[in-house]
């Protein structure tokens, strides 16, 4: 009974390996995990002060995208260090890691050719400081406010709330505008008047619109100018503001030359 009792054990231990197990179990072993525990403990708070100092640091003199790289940076190299230390630590060939690591890594770079790419791309679009987070662009048709901008892809979310991701890649090779780059910008206004009004009597309407316009600004002045004859006359109304109040000025001077011109009689063709 005693006999196939003990076999009974030894049976439960070969197929749970518990012999390898206790093998490792040493007070060596458990002294290096102690340690490692220890370690790890005191370069994480290392980690959290550093960062902490250098996040600080990057928040008043770097642009808010850039700042976040930096600090994921910094956490990959923690990562990476304390690996290494632990695996030191129980006697694990780096060495040789590090030339798996080379081999992989030449391998996975031949079968991600479109990462490597964008991620070069990034370093480029980090670098050019075209954009930052919060400005408003326009890549390839798509436009939206840029949410976060990474090694890989710049995320914007678009006017009717949608996240849209463009790899980097193809932000370089495409024509980007950043509407946020400059705090004015110049809008055009086309009104074509028919021959038979008094078009010197329109023009000078329009630009008292303009004027009166408060979110127009006066310097630059505003100017209207004929650009053709051809069909009708066609004057251009060309105002400066500032890019928040896009939509107010549309609205003000459009309604503005509808109503002013009607009362005067100015037919708007």
């Amino acid at each position: 009974m005693e006999e196939n009792f003990s076999q009974a054990i030894e049976k439960t231990k070969s197929i749970f390996h518990i012999n390898e197990f206790t093998k490792y179990f040493t007070f060596e072993n458990i002294l290096k995990i102690a340690i490692s525990v220890v370690s790890v403990i005191i370069f994480y708070i290392v980690y959290r002060l550093i960062k902490k100092f250098i996040r600080k640091k990057a928040t008043t003199k770097l642009e808010k995208n850039t700042a976040v790289l930096v600090n994921k940076a910094i956490s990959y190299i923690f990562y990476v260090l304390i690996g290494m230390y632990i695996l030191g630590l129980f006697g694990i060939n780096l060495k040789a890691i590090w030339g798996a690591a080379g081999v992989a890594g030449l391998a996975i770079g031949f079968a991600a050719q479109t990462s490597v790419s964008n991620f070069i791309s990034g370093l480029f679009v980090l670098g050019e400081k075209s954009m930052k987070i919060g400005d408003t662009i326009s890549v390839s048709g798509t436009s939206g406010t840029v949410e976060s901008v990474g090694l890989l892809s710049v995320k914007i979310k678009t006017l009717d709330n949608q996240l849209v991701r463009i790899p980097n890649s193809s932000i370089i090779n495409s024509v980007l505008t950043n509407y946020s780059s400059y705090k004015t910008t110049r809008q055009t206004f086309e009104i074509h008047i028919s021959y038979e009004a008094d078009l010197q009597k329109a023009m000078q309407k329009i630009k008292e619109i303009a004027l009166r316009c408060p979110a127009v600004l006066h310097s630059p002045e505003a100017q209207v100018f004929y650009d053709s004859l051809i069909g009708s006359a066609k004057l251009k109304l060309i105002v400066w503001l500032k890019n928040e109040d896009l939509i107010k000025v549309k609205n003000d001077i459009l309604t503005g030359i509808v109503k002013e011109l009607r009362q005067e009689n100015i037919k708007i063709t």
